[in-house]
C-alpha cells in the first residue's frame, strides 16, 4: 500500500492570511491522520509577483502554528533545468507548440483557445510565444474526496493550455504536475478556486504515466462581501499572538470539533488532538464560506 504524501504549496506573494491557514491546515491534518508525510514546496515560479521576505515569513508562520513539514523546502526557482528538461522531451515526442495568439484574440473567440497554432511552421510565429500542450485527451470529471463527482465542459477539458509562456515564465500546469509526480505526491488538499484546473492537471499526469492523485478541495473563506480572501485582496495577515484563538476558528471553519477548555492547551496539544478526530465528512461540502475578516 503506498504512503501517503500530502504537500502544502504557498507561493510568495505575501504573507499568511486565515485562507491560507486554513489550507495549510486542512492539508497537514489530512497527512498525519493518515500516518502520511507532509512537504513543503514554495511556488516561487513567477518573479513578478513574488515579495521580498515572503517566502521565510512563510516558514516562520507555519513554524509558529506548529506545522511542520517533513523533509526539506522544495524551491520551484531551483528546478528551471528539470522542467525545461522535461518541456524539451514534450516538445520533441511532438506534444508541444508555439503559438502567438494574444489574450484579446482569444477572448474574442469566446474565452478559450481553438487550437490556431498548433500547425504553424515555427518560423511563422512572433517572438517571444508561449508554449502549448497537444492535448489529444483531456480529462473531463474526476472524483474529489470531498465534493464528489466534479465535470467540467468539454471544450474547456480539451484545449491545448499554455506550458511555458510568451514572458518565459513555466506555467503553474507543468511545474505543479512534475513537482507531484517526482515528489511523489498522492494526495492533494487545497482550495476549492483550483477545483476547475484539476482536470488539466490529471490530464498531464495521464500523459506522463503518473498514478493519479487524490484530490481534496477545502470551502474558500470569503468576506460578506463576496472577496476571497487572497494576498491580491490585502487579506490582513495572521496575527501570530492569538495563534490558539486562530486555531481553533480554522479548525472549526472546517467543521471540526473543537475541545472544551481549548484555552488551555499548547499548540502542540490543540493539533495533536484535532489529528485524532479529523473528520473529512464534517468538512462544508460547499465552494465557499463568509467569514467576518
Amino acid at each position: 500500500m503506498t504512503q501517503y504524501r500530502g504537500r502544502f504549496a504557498p507561493s510568495p506573494s505575501g504573507n499568511l492570511h486565515f485562507g491560507s491557514l486554513v489550507a495549510a491546515l486542512g492539508s497537514y491534518l489530512d497527512a498525519k491522520a493518515n500516518i502520511g508525510q507532509w512537504l513543503l514546496r514554495m511556488e516561487d515560479i513567477d518573479p513578478p509577483r513574488e515579495v521580498i521576505g515572503a517566502s521565510d515569513s512563510i516558514l516562520r508562520t507555519l513554524e509558529s502554528f506548529g506545522l511542520h513539514w517533513d523533509g526539506e523546502v522544495v524551491y520551484q526557482s531551483q528546478r528551471h533545468e528539470f522542467y525545461q528538461d522535461h518541456l524539451e522531451k514534450l516538445i520533441k515526442d511532438g506534444f508541444c507548440y508555439g503559438c502567438d495568439c494574444t489574450r484579446k484574440m482569444i477572448m474574442s473567440g469566446g474565452g478559450l483557445y481553438q487550437g490556431t497554432c498548433q500547425h504553424k511552421a515555427k518560423d511563422g510565429l512572433t517572438t517571444p510565444h508561449s508554449l502549448r500542450f497537444v492535448n489529444n485527451d483531456g480529462v473531463s470529471a474526476f472524483d474529489d474526496r470531498l465534493l464528489g463527482r466534479i465535470e467540467v465542459g468539454e471544450d474547456f477539458a480539451n484545449e491545448d493550455f499554455i506550458l511555458k509562456r510568451k514572458d518565459g515564465l513555466y506555467a503553474y500546469q507543468l511545474v505543479v504536475v512534475l513537482d507531484d509526480m517526482e515528489q511523489g505526491i498522492t494526495d492533494v488538499v487545497r482550495g476549492s478556486d483550483l477545483l476547475e484546473v484539476t482536470t488539466r492537471q490529471l490530464t498531464l499526469l495521464n500523459h506522463l504515466n503518473v498514478a493519479p492523485i487524490n484530490y481534496l478541495h477545502l470551502p474558500l473563506a470569503i468576506t460578506d462581501n463576496g472577496l476571497k480572501l487572497s494576498k491580491q485582496n490585502h487579506a490582513k495577515a495572521l496575527d501570530l499572538t492569538t495563534r490558539r484563538q486562530l486555531l481553533v476558528q480554522a479548525l472549526q471553519f472546517l467543521g471540526q470539533v473543537t475541545l472544551v477548555g481549548y484555552q488551555d492547551l499548547s499548540i502542540d496539544q490543540l493539533l495533536n488532538s484535532a489529528v485524532k478526530q479529523w473528520d473529512i465528512t464534517k468538512i462544508p461540502k460547499t465552494a465557499q464560506v463568509i467569514i467576518n475578516d
